[in-house]
């Protein structure tokens, strides 16, 4: 398991300040990427690596545009 005692979570910058539906992602682990939903910060969190999240960012660009 993954420790994410030092992660720096940052909330998408398209999310707005309304507390929606908020998608929060830490950056600074090394090795890896964690993503979470703002509203359950305590909850699950998926942790990938770099090059997952690569494709993953990829991929829902090519599914948005």
């Amino acid at each position: 398991m993954t420790d994410l005692t030092g992660a720096v979570w940052r909330k998408s910058t398209r999310s707005g300040g309304n507390g929606g539906n908020c998608v929060e992602v830490a950056t600074n682990l090394p090795g890896v990427v964690a993503v979470r939903d703002s509203k359950d910060p305590t909850g699950p969190t998926l942790v990938l690596s770099h090059d997952a999240w690569r494709r993953m960012l990829s991929s829902a660009i090519d599914q948005a545009g």
